[in-house]
């Protein structure tokens, strides 16, 4: 199969997932109705699809995993919408159309991006219940979801990036704020399947390296569509991390060695994989697209 055809097939299973999940109200509910614009919005689907993935790739069954992917994909969107307040980013388009805070006002939407962080939660404990004899994996995997999106990973990083400046930053410090603000959600999407779907410890430590170093590529793939990228292309207006003065590895390194560095971790990322069969392909695939989507392959 096609990566094109693999990706609209999971997107597919993901959003009907996620309709469910957070259906719309009746009677009407404003809170509900932000929480799905912004979560039922399109995407790529990345995290929950490489967890997925990741199950896949070890002869896992999904059955589980899909809650705790759409948990992922949730948090993941609650971030996107407080990321693009005007306290934070200030942006005002999102996937081609208006923020969530632009529609629905500033506080609804901080209530938006609350409430699908919360559902997340409920959505994980409602499947480790449920989950029978996997019961202690899917503990693991909610422990470690939590962990990832917290101030130890994605909210630490998006603290660090708010405190950091382009003038001071250096590369460490770029790595620091990425590893936490975009990697430890994309590494715990990974592990997750990888967890629930049985690796061996082999197996799972392959999978964690390939997801570290595939996040950082991600990450700078993202800076470089920053600068470069189409709002066709990216949904968003470019250059908004210039004209905030962020720090990003452009901004430290410049664009060349930037895309030699994406390249880099896409090797690393690959080399990982190299002791999976073909069931590992659509891992293989999503980190050299991730890549080629910045130009840089």
């Amino acid at each position: 199969m096609r990566l094109d055809q693999y990706l609209e097939r999971k997107r597919r299973i993901i959003d009907r997932a996620l309709d469910s999940y957070v259906p719309n109200p009746n009677p009407p509910d404003r809170l509900i109705e932000a929480m799905r614009y912004s979560l039922l919005s399109g995407g790529k689907r990345l995290r929950p699809i490489l967890a997925l993935a990741a199950c896949e790739a070890v002869g896992g069954s999904t059955d589980l995993v899909l809650p705790f992917a759409c948990a992922i994909e949730m948090i993941h969107t609650y971030s996107l919408i407080h990321d693009d307040l005007p306290a934070m980013d200030d942006d005002e388009l999102r996937r081609g159309r208006p923020t969530n805070h632009v529609v629905f006002g500033e506080a609804l939407a901080i209530l938006a991006g609350d409430a699908l962080l919360t559902e997340a939660f409920r959505v994980m404990g409602e499947a480790a219940l449920s989950s029978g004899s996997r019961q202690r994996r899917a503990l693991q995997v909610l422990t470690e979801v939590a962990a990832a999106a917290g101030a130890r990973g994605m909210v630490g990083g998006q603290a660090a990036d708010i405190a950091a400046t382009r003038g001071e930053a250096d590369l460490p410090l770029v790595e620091y704020i990425h590893v936490r603000k975009t990697g430890e959600l994309i590494r715990v999407s990974v592990r997750s399947g990888a967890i629930l779907g049985g690796a061996r410890p082999g197996q799972l430590r392959r999978l964690t390296r390939y997801a570290e170093f595939l996040g950082l590529a991600f990450q700078i793939a993202d800076d470089i569509l920053d600068e470069e990228g189409s709002l066709q292309m990216t949904g968003k207006v470019g250059g908004g991390d210039r004209k905030q003065q962020k720090a990003t590895f452009p901004s430290v390194l410049g664009l060349p060695a930037s895309k030699q560095r994406a390249r880099e971790l896409l090797d690393q990322a690959l080399d990982e994989l190299s002791a999976f069969s073909d069931a590992a392909e659509p891992l293989r695939q999503i980190a050299q697209l991730i890549v080629a989507r910045a130009c840089v392959t």
